[in-house]
């Protein structure tokens, strides 16, 4: 596999645990803490499209 860079675990309550990462080409992942083995990719503006919208409350419906 790539070598991804993770950023420490992001836990909300209880343990639900993501990680982010980011590799030299450009990719970005998201993956359950424990299971960086099967992440979600795509690339890092996508991520940053994703971020944008979640602070922006985009994804407040959710909640």
């Amino acid at each position: 596999m790539t070598d991804i860079s993770w950023e420490d675990p992001f836990c909300g309550e209880g343990a639900n645990c993501f990680r982010i990462g980011t590799d030299p080409q450009g990719s970005a992942y998201i993956a359950v803490a424990g299971q960086e083995d099967r992440p979600l990719t795509d690339s890092r503006e996508a991520l940053r499209a994703l971020i944008r919208a979640i602070k922006s409350g985009e994804a407040d419906h959710l909640l």
